[in-house]
């Protein structure tokens, strides 16, 4: 609870903290009570659509419980929030030879970076990771991903700038049967999800390493930057379309105050949210805990 509470300090303090200054004074629920909560969720990057579902199943609660009370209307949206991120951060790397992640996003969503940390993550807990340096269209990437894999001790097959990544996956993932690895985490060229040539070679790169392990990849992360907010949305349904996107990884959500994507992500993609990252150090990508996310945007200790 702690580690969220810390790196929720700017979405809480910016908007969400608002609402127990809507809700912690008055006696009465008024219709502009609620039109104030409605507001603040809308620009704490909820989105319109999000937002009416919310502020629907908020109503419907104080009816049914016949809340009256703004001290008890703020307890009733904590728990309204609470429900509404349902999904189970569960992975599905369990209980095959070898699991296959492939991680996709736009360039500067701190993609390298998170598979850099993951690849951590799972390597303390006792996995066998190797990785992928499947963005070949950056030299600058194939490095950063060497030197990750330096620092944590896991090996990283690459090729030569300009390489063909399709076959490069193919390799890696070959290499990772033939020597007993259990999890492929497979990087991938930063694209915009406007540009369909490389949305077409993601595809193909998908394609690609089922033809080693089948149904693989079994996992598609989609890294998207905190910062960004709404403007991620429209890349997540694209990069949905095209990779079949699994699972969302939210980066640079300490220094954001745009935490309501999270609730966006799951109200309009229907995606789970896996891990946010709450800091620049290397244990700071946190398995995502959706009871202890909705806790630290209220202003409680």
């Amino acid at each position: 609870m702690g580690i969220f509470r810390k790196g929720m300090t700017k979405t809480r303090q910016s908007f969400f903290g608002r609402i127990a200054s809507i809700l912690g004074g008055g006696s009465n629920i008024t219709e502009e009570t609620w039109d104030d909560i409605e507001a603040v969720l809308i620009q704490s990057d909820l989105g319109v659509k999000t937002t009416g579902d919310v502020m629907e199943r908020l109503r419907s609660k104080a009816r049914s419980e016949g809340i009256k009370d703004p001290a008890k209307l703020q307890t009733a949206l904590r728990e309204v929030l609470k429900e509404f991120l349902k999904f189970p951060p569960t992975m599905n790397i369990s209980g095959r030879e070898l699991s296959i992640i492939l991680v996709v996003g736009v360039n500067g969503s701190g993609k390298t970076t998170t598979i850099g940390k993951l690849a951590n993550r799972l390597n303390r807990a006792g996995r066998k990771v190797m990785l992928c340096a499947g963005d070949t269209f950056r030299a600058a990437a194939i490095e950063q991903l060497q030197m990750w894999g330096k620092r944590i001790d896991v090996p990283v097959i690459s090729a030569k700038p300009g390489s063909d990544p399709a076959a490069l996956v193919h390799d890696a993932v070959s290499a990772a049967k033939a020597r007993g690895y259990d999890i492929l985490i497979i990087d991938t060229a930063g694209r915009l999800h406007t540009n369909f040539n490389l949305m077409d070679e993601l595809a193909k790169v998908k394609a690609v390493s089922s033809r080693v392990v089948p149904d693989a990849p079994h996992e598609v992360l989609l890294v998207l930057d905190g910062t960004s907010g709404q403007n991620a949305l429209e890349q997540a349904k694209q990069f949905g379309k095209t990779a079949g996107v699994t699972g969302v990884v939210i980066t640079k959500l300490d220094g954001s105050s745009k935490g309501g994507m999270v609730f966006a992500v799951f109200g309009e993609l229907g995606l789970p949210v896996q891990y946010v990252g709450l800091g620049e150090g290397i244990e700071d990508l946190i398995l995502f805990n959706p009871e202890n996310f909705v806790l630290s945007l209220f202003d409680e200790n």
